[in-house]
């Protein structure tokens, strides 16, 4: 059998609500070269039938079953076992659009040069098409800094890249639970890899309805880690600043309560505030949207953050 595409790999703890129409958003691609590769990851439901029963009508799905190791030592996994020139990775509750590979494809078949690439995601309130915000997309190759200063990916499900560049740079971290994901792109990108992305909608990421679908406190102690390794003296401020941005519109996007997002932008504020105001939509957006949001219902931030 030929060599796919596409190698997809999916780690999957305890996802039993949200996993089957993960797994027919990839059978429904129109770029029809991949094989999955699903790694049950020591869940307790029933994430590790449902997989069982989808790969004996589809054979293009691979089910393997282990006990609890991380998501990054389990995409790591799944990589080594992969036969695709280019792995894509898909978290179990996030769905992909119809052409989200093809599009993939096209990019890179196009732009040789370019080893790994990313998408505009959507910011899906759980099981409804309830659309909140959709991410930007720079049009330039990202920098170092880029990556560190914000999570332009926003998702691994995000994140499609050469397998055999994968490899060379050794994967995910597997000491880091938190900013992993951007810890390989600023790896890439110091590594001399090229990462650019698509204008295009592609992904819908998964915001769960109480607010909890991210563990803001751990990604910024996990940011902190990253930027003392990647980040020099002189742009550490301008970077935090930046960062703590995003995750208080991370905080109004997933419908955290208030005080979470309005201290996020307080303190980037603090920490450079000329940074913080440099895209003024942005800037101005976020803060103010923290400080009305002290005084409004959840639902009504949410709505006018939309």
């Amino acid at each position: 059998m030929p060599a796919p595409y596409f190698s997809i790999i999916m780690p999957v703890y305890n996802a039993q609500e949200h996993l089957k129409k993960t797994i027919n958003s990839i059978l429904d691609q129109s770029e029809t070269s991949f094989e999955i590769i699903m790694i049950d990851d020591g869940s307790s439901d029933q994430s590790l039938a449902i997989m069982l029963d989808m790969a004996n009508v589809d054979d293009r799905i691979k089910v393997i079953s282990q006990s609890n190791q991380g998501v990054s030592k389990t995409r790591n996994l799944g990589a080594e076992l992969a036969r695709g020139r280019f792995l894509a990775f898909l978290d179990a509750d996030d769905l992909w659009t119809i052409d989200k590979l093809l599009s993939h494809r096209e990019l890179h078949e196009n732009c040789p040069n370019i080893n790994a690439s990313f998408a505009k995601i959507a910011f899906v309130e759980d099981d409804q098409k309830n659309i909140r915000t959709y991410s930007t997309v720079p049009h330039t190759a990202l920098t170092i800094k880029d990556v560190i200063a914000e999570n332009l990916v926003c998702t691994t499900s995000n994140f499609v890249v050469s397998r055999a560049v994968f490899l060379d740079i050794g994967g995910f971290d597997e000491d880091m639970t938190h900013a992993e994901d951007q810890e390989i792109l600023a790896r890439l990108i110091q590594c001399g890899y090229h990462i650019s992305g698509i204008d295009k909608y592609l992904v819908d990421y998964r915001l769960s309805p109480d607010g909890l679908s991210v563990n803001l406190p751990a990604m910024y102690a996990g940011w902190k880690k990253l930027a003392k390794t990647y980040s020099n003296k002189a742009e550490y401020y301008d970077s935090k600043a930046i960062y703590l941005r995003y995750l208080a519109r991370r905080a109004l996007r997933a419908g955290a309560p208030a005080r979470v997002a309005f201290d996020y932008a307080i303190k980037g504020l603090f920490s450079d505030w000329k940074a913080f105001l440099r895209d003024k939509k942005r800037g101005w957006l976020t803060l103010i949207s923290a400080g009305v949001g002290l005084i409004l219902p959840r639902s009504t931030r949410i709505q006018i953050f939309s």
